[in-house]
């Protein structure tokens, strides 16, 4: 660590405008204090919600993005009780810690969510991220702004972890592998015996295939147009995976292999007619998930009436209901034990290759990269 009057130098993948390029830049980053912790990032996932906040979604510029991190803990505030330099940990989002939801074991629906995490929330006081000439970049995206050798964090989303595991590859499960599989077991609560559709065979569709089987799921359909997407699922526990293109009856077929319907479907796309086949093949009385992005004028494609004859319940999931502090631990249990073997998903890029990731990540050349430092 290289510090001068407190700051810590560090170098970060910065963007500076809408669509633009993450160039990677010499930054200086001030102490942690209060709740605060510093982490030298070892690795770090790659997410669509990055690429959506590099070209539409509002944050404030410069900035630097990156929410699944992972690293070992370099300094800590004075008000950090539960971690100590030298510890290794999972970055997760942030969250207040003092709402209704927080308190129940939710943070994922932290009424403060939008803003601690997209909106620029502020360093405790008045800690900052600056650039070469001294301006300030917003450097607490997610609670941690990872895409960079050092990142700000706060004790609430930082999960320490086993010395034992592979660090540079664990950050996915902050993010978007928590949100697959969270949304599996903890939002549509699927155990033994029971049947999950999986629309969409990307890194949070084959985490819930992951998610469900670990807990005892006895078929999970998996949709998904790319042929090796498909065989990978099969690999990794699927049942039986469907090319939505094929020119078959979808819904049939999900019936057919569900016994007559699945008891609870995932839609990770967020394409109406996609939610429309997850809600038709579902049996009555079961849930659909739904964590794909939609566009901002999507609607759901089902009257009121569809959703009372079918008695659907629709359920929109962030992070995977997760409690990151809980269900971090829960998902390294499972990948101890070899339910869960997430490292399938993983692809390697070095950090100065950032921008091949998000391109892997936009035209799915990868199902998860992962920047290594």
């Amino acid at each position: 660590m290289c510090s001068n009057h407190d700051f810590t130098a560090a170098r970060a993948a910065v963007l500076r405008k809408v669509g633009g390029p993450l160039e990677i830049e010499d930054v200086r980053i001030s102490a942690p204090k209060g709740d605060e912790v510093l982490v030298r990032m070892v690795g770090v996932g790659v997410c669509h919600t990055d690429l959506v906040c590099r070209d539409a979604f509002p944050v404030p510029l410069p900035i630097v993005l990156g929410h699944e991190g992972a690293g070992i803990v370099e300094a800590v505030g004075e008000g950090v009780r539960s971690l100590e330099p030298g510890d290794r940990v999972v970055l997760s989002f942030n969250s207040c810690g003092r709402c209704g939801n927080c308190g129940s074991g939710h943070p994922s629906n932290c009424l403060q969510m939008l803003p601690l995490n997209f909106g620029g929330a502020q360093r405790v006081d008045g800690g900052r991220m600056l650039d070469a000439a001294g301006n300030a970049v917003q450097g607490l995206f997610f609670g941690q702004s990872s895409f960079g050798t050092y990142a700000i964090a706060r004790e609430i989303n930082a999960v320490k972890v086993a010395e034992d595991l592979p660090l540079e590859i664990l950050g996915p499960l902050g993010c978007g592998i928590q949100t697959g599989a969270g949304a599996a077991i903890n939002s549509l609560g699927i155990g033994p015996g029971q049947s999950l559709a999986v629309f969409g065979g990307g890194g949070v569709g084959l985490s819930a295939l992951l998610g469900a089987r670990a807990v005892g799921a006895a078929q999970v359909v998996v949709v998904e147009p790319n042929a090796a997407r498909r065989a990978l699922a099969l690999e990794l526990g699927a049942s039986h995976a469907f090319d939505p293109f094929a020119g078959d009856d979808l819904v049939a077929a999900i019936r057919a292999a569900t016994g007559g319907g699945a008891t609870h479907a995932l839609d990770t796309t967020g394409l109406p007619s996609v939610i429309g086949n997850a809600i038709d093949c579902t049996l009555p009385g079961g849930t659909v998930g739904m964590v794909g992005m939609p566009a901002p004028d999507a609607a759901v494609p089902a009257t009121l009436l569809d959703l009372l004859t079918k008695s659907v319940t629709l359920r929109p999931i962030t992070e995977g209901d997760a409690d990151p502090q809980a269900f971090i631990p829960q998902m390294l249990r499972f990948y101890r034990e070899g339910k869960f073997p997430f490292d399938r998903l993983i692809t390697r890029y070095r950090f100065d290759q950032i921008n091949e990731a998000l391109h892997a990540t936009e035209k799915g050349g990868a199902i998860k990269p992962v920047l290594v430092f």
